[in-house]
């Protein structure tokens, strides 16, 4: 009765592509096109704070494969894990779509760390670049979760709810041909947020470590909030799963930033070299690492060849660089 009163109807296959056994779906298109967004705007980032474009490439191939664990497994237990005990072929099927945040970062944090410390990048600066890698990232992925109709909310009468009618879309069956609240549009809209906040402030947060801070307590704030309206099982408190992750993480949070502060040389060794008079990065600095330079015009340290298959990528980030004023 309620996709009568009016909704947008969402009619396109999720599938984009099918050949024989091989599919292409827009969910993982969008993904892989966030993951190619996010990397144009971290390359020039890492290459700011003294990380190279090989040590980046390191340590993004090992945590992109943890945190795409992760984030199935928790999406797997968030969403009907008992379905997924009687299909247990489909809990790694990632390209059918289904992603978790949470699950990405409880796995890959420690892999990112774990790497970070085999690369020799300061703990700090590797986190504030997940910071700025994420949000923009996670908004074009989004777009995916919208076609797939795998993050939905209630049913609604609200006159920008969506009608999944393609019987392909992984919108719950009791779901499909109702008018539902837009959660996927309000996830991509908090992160089109949070990367407003993130993106001025990149250079502006210290000591390092504490800009991933930020950003993933706001996360917890957006993830707590959006969660009143998805369509999920009620788990204790009249919360669901992510919202008590949030709550728990948040907590997290507020001991990790403690420590952060207390003892910032951990997480950024030249956190005072790298301070003007006033405690903000030095501007002459800034603008020469930018443009992958140190400040008597050489390379920035630790700068190697490219690989091969993150030279397209590099490349554009290269070209996307403004030049020095």
């Amino acid at each position: 009765m309620l996709a009568l009163l009016g909704s947008i109807t969402i009619s396109l296959d999720p599938v984009l592509v099918k050949a024989g056994p091989f599919s292409l779906r827009w969910y993982g298109l969008m993904y892989v096109a966030g993951i190619v967004v996010g990397m144009l705007l971290l390359l020039p980032y890492a290459r700011r704070r003294g990380v190279s474009s090989e040590q980046v490439w390191n340590v993004f191939w090992g945590v992109a494969i943890a945190a795409l664990i992760g984030g199935r497994l928790y999406y797997v237990a968030q969403n009907n894990p008992a379905d997924f005990a009687h299909h247990p072929g489909d809990i790694f099927a990632f390209w059918q779509g289904g992603m978790a945040f949470f699950g990405a970062i409880f796995l890959g944090l420690p892999v990112l760390l774990l790497l970070a410390w085999q690369q020799k990048v300061p703990l700090g600066i590797v986190l504030d670049c997940v910071a700025v890698f994420a949000p923009l990232a996670q908004a074009v992925g989004r777009v995916g979760n919208i076609i797939n109709g795998d993050v939905v909310g209630y049913q609604s009468n609200l006159p920008w709810a969506f009608t999944y009618t393609n019987n392909n879309s992984f919108v719950p069956a009791d779901l499909l041909h109702h008018a539902v609240q837009p959660a996927g549009v309000y996830e991509l809209l908090f992160s089109l947020g949070l990367f407003a906040v993130i993106w001025p402030l990149r250079h502006r947060v210290n000591p390092a470590g504490m800009l991933f801070v930020l950003y993933l307590s706001l996360y917890c704030v957006g993830q707590f909030i959006l969660f009143i309206w998805r369509d999920n099982d009620i788990v204790a408190l009249n919360l669901k799963q992510a919202q008590i992750t949030a709550i728990v993480v948040q907590a997290c949070l507020v001991f990790a930033s403690y420590f952060i502060l207390l003892k910032p040389w951990l997480f950024d060794p030249a956190y005072a070299e790298d301070l003007d008079d006033e405690g903000d990065l030095d501007d002459e600095g800034d603008e020469a690492a930018e443009n992958g330079e140190a400040l008597g015009g050489e390379p920035v340290p630790g700068e190697e060849p490219k690989p091969e298959l993150a030279a397209p990528l590099t490349a554009a980030a290269d070209a996307l660089t403004p030049p020095p004023a």
